[in-house]
Formats: structure tokens, sequence, C-alpha cells
């Protein structure tokens, strides 16, 4: 609609909503998600295992 008439514009046409049955974009989108969440979880890992490190390092080169 434009917003000096409020008529609809002949030049663009109607936002029409995703369609349901196209299972190539489904699963693309499924691919997507597990292998930003796999990235998550390897990056999470390694820095939580990184932290680990430290504190033993820290704890070992401790003055007692």
């Amino acid at each position: 609609m434009s917003h000096e008439t409020g008529a609809a514009r002949p030049d663009r046409e109607p936002c029409q909503p995703p369609q349901k049955g196209n299972k190539r974009d489904e699963e693309r989108g499924i691919e997507r998600g597990v292998a930003l969440r796999a990235g998550f979880y390897i990056f999470g890992t390694h820095l939580f295992a990184g932290f680990v490190w430290l504190l033993f390092y820290l704890g070992e080169h401790a003055h007692k």
C-alpha cells in the first residue's frame, strides 16, 4: 500500500508466505542448524578444556 493514497501499488507483487512443500529448502535449513550447533558445541568444548587446562597450570605454578 502506498503511504500517500492508501491504495495498493500495481508495480509490486503482494508478499506470498513461503510454501510448505519445498523439502530441499527445509533440509538446507536443518543442515545449517545442525552445522551451527555442532560448531558451537565444538568451540564451547575447546573453550572449557582450555579453561580447565589453565586452572591446572596455575595450580601447578602457585606458591604454596
